[in-house]
């Protein structure tokens, strides 16, 4: 009780200082302590100021930090060039082109450390023909670093050493209103990168922060500028909304924005289904409750459980031009992921699994003679098998089939035999009989010599 006395007295004691344009907020009004900076960033600053630079634990830690969240890594911004920090430490490397940063390996940890960058100016830039920047590696101080970061929440120093947070952009005060607030002119910072509007929505789900009515105001305006982004960007921002932990909320704040046309096709169509958007909410809730509770997700399950609807649908009227069902399936499976690979770069490596995945609802169906037995071999059939449960909630197939299989998968050799159902057996006498039935002489055919 004494610690929490004495921590309330400081506080109301301590002051917000100015250091040139930076609002310098002390320990006692944050409460950010040293000893919740990993290992390797502590070293890092440490190693760095001792040798007469400057270095501070900077971005999405410092944020997590203040809203009591754990960080998933560190990232430290110092004012020494990547030449002067892999000088520094032994176990580093250079990497990237456009951004030149330095990994520095502690063990198990790689803390990133970059260099103060600074805005070029607008007659400088390179830039494409919409205004997006092409090119703004040029090496600043930290004033101007914080300049070029995107929002005011991202733009926090914390010096390790002092425990002081350095702010020049209100950001801290932002923090504590709960606020999402672009640093700059929005439009032109959305000009510059329009990924930005899709980290706006990320972010303000991920933190359950309100995006500030100015930075939220161009986004309807300008959304046609992510159709010039590179498809890698896109696919990384967007895997980072699905599995952020928060996709529920990310897909619908895309929604309400009118960001998803274009981006996420499927959704323009499975949104308005009741079928197809029970089907994806509970898919998403399904995989940021995994995410809540530290269990692995797959991104290539995470697409194929957002494209299937696009793929039952394709796959339905293949077969009323009259395919057979497992070559529409494959036809519609190809149609769709080249459709979708036209706007959204899945990777390569994820089409297997999916097809995998989606190969296997017409399987589970097959519930006789040996096919149960050997769709069970299937190394994805876990994956194949919580798809058929996230169909059977949302409606699409039968409770029994998915309640047959989590009893099939589980119980005794003796017990699955009787759980199979029976072969159709006179279909299949008959088409055995007519394989080897002989054609029969009639009065008109010729005696064979």
């Amino acid at each position: 009780m004494i610690n929490k006395f004495l921590k309330r007295v400081f506080r109301k004691s301590a002051k917000v200082r100015s250091s040139g344009n930076a609002q310098v907020i002390p320990f006692e009004l944050h409460g950010v302590s040293r000893d919740q900076i990993s290992y390797g960033a502590q070293k890092v600053t440490d190693w760095l100021q001792a040798a007469g630079y400057q270095a501070y634990v900077v971005g999405g830690a410092v944020r997590d930090l203040l809203l009591n969240r754990i960080p998933k890594d560190f990232d430290v911004a110092t004012d020494a060039t990547p030449e002067e920090v892999r000088r520094v430490f032994r176990r580093s490397r250079i990497i990237g082109r456009r951004f030149r940063l330095v990994h520095v390996m502690f063990g198990e940890e790689v803390v990133e450390a970059s260099t103060f960058r600074s805005m070029i100016e607008a007659e400088d830039a390179q830039t494409d023909e919409h205004g997006r920047l092409l090119r703004d590696n040029q090496f600043g101080d930290q004033e101007q670093d914080a300049a070029r970061r995107d929002f005011t929440v991202n733009a926090l120093f914390y010096d390790p050493a002092t425990q002081e947070i350095h702010d020049y952009h209100g950001g801290y005060a932002d923090m504590r209103a709960n606020m999402l607030r672009m640093i700059g002119d929005p439009a032109v910072r959305y000009r510059e990168d329009p990924v930005r509007m899709l980290r706006a929505v990320r972010l303000s789900a991920k933190l359950e922060m309100r995006i500030d009515a100015a930075t939220a105001a161009p986004i309807a305006r300008m959304k046609d500028l992510l159709d010039n982004v590179p498809q890698a960007r896109l696919l990384d921002e967007v895997l980072k909304m699905l599995l952020s932990g928060h996709s529920v909320e990310c897909i619908q704040q895309l929604h309400k924005m009118n960001l998803h046309h274009g981006l996420l096709p499927l959704l323009d169509v499975i949104l308005e289904q009741p079928l197809g958007e029970k089907f994806v909410m509970l898919a998403l809730r399904n995989t940021d409750e995994r995410i809540s509770q530290d269990k692995p997700v797959s991104p290539a399950f995470l697409f194929a459980a957002l494209l299937w609807h696009e793929v039952l649908a394709a796959w339905k009227l293949h077969q009323q031009q009259g395919e057979r069902p497992v070559g529409a399936m494959h036809a519609a499976m190809d149609e769709v992921l080249g459709k979708q690979k036209a706007r959204l770069a899945i990777p390569h490596r994820h089409d297997a699994v999916m097809k995998e995945i989606w190969l296997m609802q017409l399987r589970f169906e097959q519930r006789a003679g040996q096919r149960p037995f050997r769709l069970l071999e299937q190394p994805r059939f876990r994956a194949g098998f919580d798809f058929l449960l996230l169909r059977c909630a949302s409606g699409e197939v039968d409770d029994e089939l998915g309640l047959w299989w989590d009893e099939f998968q589980n119980v005794s050799a003796e017990r699955r035999a009787e759980m199979l159902q029976p072969e159709q057996a006179a279909d299949k006498k008959r088409r055995r009989r007519k394989l080897r039935r002989k054609p029969e002489a009639t009065a008109t055919d010729e005696p064979v010599a």
